[in-house]
């Protein structure tokens, strides 16, 4: 019987210096776990939605519409849930063939840009307006025809003066406050924003990023770029959705007050603005 090693110990060493690396989308959700946080609470802070939160977090990412969103959002999940994010980033550029390399912004989301339909001109509206002013000119024509003084008299009475027997005292005409016209709100009314709208300004000091505002129909009102220096002023009778390309490039300002939200660059912010925001407290 010969003493050494059982066939046992013969076989190779299996390597366990490698431990298996768990997926992004595992890291995310253990550690939102961990936090005691809910798929709910991390998308209201976070203005991501929550199916794309449980893709993720099931490392689907087809969801977030591409590489440069699915980085944005796994840096987003990541800070939320107190998380260090640059190792996610690292895994995930290994795991989907590298960092994409920067593009320019205005290629990529020109075919998607919202065209102005061409309108024709309204004839309807032509025809009204030109019965209307017949309608008022025979009036007027009927009215000062038949006149008396007496009624002078009584249009007198009725704006507050003295009835006079002068031809030379006549009513003037009185000016409907109605047919002032309204001004559109424009970026400088931004201090001056009614309490019963919301009125969100974007502007873009520090760089140049794609937008895009809806109001709270779903109704488009801007899907673009936005170069640096420029601003838009969107306003709505009860919410604003916006969505940011680079949010680090973007200054806010809601209902006339700016928002100090430090947004980071090349991050992409899901916002949603109503009459009471920005809240206090």
């Amino acid at each position: 019987m010969s003493i050494g090693n059982s066939p046992e110990d013969e076989r190779p060493f299996e390597d366990v210096s490698e431990e298996v690396r768990p997926s992004i989308g595992r890291v995310l959700k253990d550690a939102r776990l961990a936090a005691g946080l809910t798929v709910d609470e991390v998308s209201a802070a976070t203005r991501v939605r929550n199916a794309i939160v449980h893709a993720i977090e099931a490392d689907d990412f087809a969801p977030c519409g591409g590489d440069v969103y699915a980085r944005g959002h796994i840096r987003t999940l990541a800070r939320a849930v107190h998380v260090d994010p640059a190792p996610l980033l690292a895994q995930y550029d290994a795991e989907h063939g590298g960092r994409p390399a920067p593009t320019p912004a205005a290629p990529l989301f020109e075919a998607e840009r919202i065209r102005p339909e061409r309108r024709g001109p309204n004839w309807t509206a032509a025809m009204v307006a030109a019965i209307v002013v017949v309608i008022g000119f025979v009036g007027f024509t009927a009215f000062k025809g038949g006149g008396s003084s007496d009624s002078n008299a009584k249009a007198q009475v009725a704006e507050g003066s003295t009835p006079s027997t002068s031809t030379s005292a006549t009513p003037k005409p009185q000016h409907s406050k109605s047919a002032d016209p309204k001004p559109a709100p424009s970026d400088s009314a931004i201090a001056a924003a009614p309490q019963d709208k919301v009125t969100v300004q974007v502007s873009a000091p520090n760089g140049r990023s794609w937008i895009s505002a809806k109001d709270h129909n779903g109704r488009m009102l801007f899907d673009g770029l936005l170069n640096k220096g420029e601003s838009k002023t969107f306003q709505d009778n009860t919410k604003i959705n916006l969505i940011l390309g680079d949010a680090g490039a973007i200054q806010l300002y809601v209902n006339g007050k700016k928002i100090e939200d430090q947004f980071q660059p090349g991050a992409v912010e899901r916002l949603t603005y109503t009459k009471g925001d920005p809240q206090v407290g």
